[in-house]
């Protein structure tokens, strides 16, 4: 037994402090990023937040409002099997996510994302099968993950892997670490992982942990190439799924509700996940507009005229409350 008691952060446990700013207008900032993958050798460019591949919010409904703002769409798992022509439009900005035995169905897309989702990313297996995806995909641009370790980031960028997808339980509907007891902090983990590939010339995914805009402004200044979001989007009209009586339901991959639709048992296999109802929000397009300007108005607080420039002009405080939440039910 090992015991590392260095303190590890989650967003809820730092700010950004303020500084000095020459910047007159949050119209001045440039969210958009552009990235040059190590193996693919291709470019993106776009504002690099990405829906997660779930049910509710990976939908094609939902890409079309996405990647209006160019924002990147992880079409939900269900679509890779059948329906892929529903997501057609804007192809620059989708990222095709399967499992293990997905891939000779990865291998025939005709896109420029595809990655390899697993909840445990530290398995030899799991290692393989992205060398195997790599070789069969030369020129594509390979997402893979999850992992929270900067040892495992690089393993994954030597195997091939052109983006890591960083976080293990931190997501709304994800109980991992309850089940299971394994995690990390996410913030942690971002600025572990994001300094370990940056050092290969690579880059991460961070993914879930996200509540509110603020926390994607943290996850980009802590080094982050591409932030996920999952339960910031449900409860939309653009989500699967209808409202009752003002709500919606939301679940996790791993969850007993995704295993029954999807029919994902066997005895080995317990739910990681839970079922939940969230308030109906009506369309995401406010929604989106809501994210983009927080993280406009982040950079304008700390002289970032660019996204790009966000990390290097941040300083965390740890702190032990983050905002005043004496009207957080109304």
């Amino acid at each position: 037994m090992l015991l590392n008691d260095e303190i590890k952060l989650d967003y809820s446990d730092v700010l950004i402090r303020p500084k000095r700013s020459t910047m007159s207008s949050r119209a001045e900032v440039n969210l958009e990023r552009t990235h040059k993958f190590l193996w693919s050798k291709k470019e993106w460019t776009g504002i690099p937040i990405m829906s997660a591949n779930m049910d509710a919010v990976g939908t094609p409904a939902m890409h079309k409002v996405l990647s209006k703002h160019r924002l990147i769409t992880c079409p939900a798992r269900q679509f890779l099997e059948k329906d892929i022509d529903k997501f057609n439009e804007s192809k620059s900005n989708i990222c095709w996510f399967g499992g293990i035995e997905d891939i000779a169905n990865l291998s025939a897309l005709s896109t420029d994302f595809i990655g390899l989702d697993v909840a445990n990313g530290y398995t030899i297996r799991f290692v393989d099968a992205v060398k195997k995806l790599r070789e069969e995909c030369p020129n594509a641009t390979i997402a893979a993950g999850n992992v929270v370790t900067a040892d495992m980031t690089q393993e994954l960028i030597l195997a091939g892997a052109d983006i890591v997808k960083v976080g293990i339980g931190p997501g709304s509907v994800c109980t991992t670490r309850i089940k299971t007891g394994i995690g990390y902090p996410q913030l942690s983990a971002v600025i572990e992982c994001a300094d370990a590939a940056h050092g290969l010339a690579a880059h991460i995914i961070a993914d879930g942990g996200c509540v509110n805009s603020g926390d994607i402004v943290k996850a980009f200044a802590g080094g982050a190439d591409f932030v996920m979001i999952g339960g910031m989007l449900a409860g939309h009209d653009e989500c699967e799924g209808k409202a009752e009586n003002g709500k919606m339901k939301f679940y996790g991959m791993a969850s007993k509700s995704a295993m029954e639709k999807h029919n994902n048992h066997n005895e080995y296999r317990g739910a990681e996940g839970k079922t939940v109802e969230v308030e109906y929000r009506g369309k995401v397009e406010d929604t989106i507009k809501d994210i983009l300007s927080g993280i406009r108005s982040a950079c304008t607080y700390v002289g970032a005229d660019k996204l790009k420039t966000l990390s290097k002009c941040t300083t965390f405080v740890r702190v032990n409350n983050t905002h005043n939440s004496v009207y957080a039910d109304e």
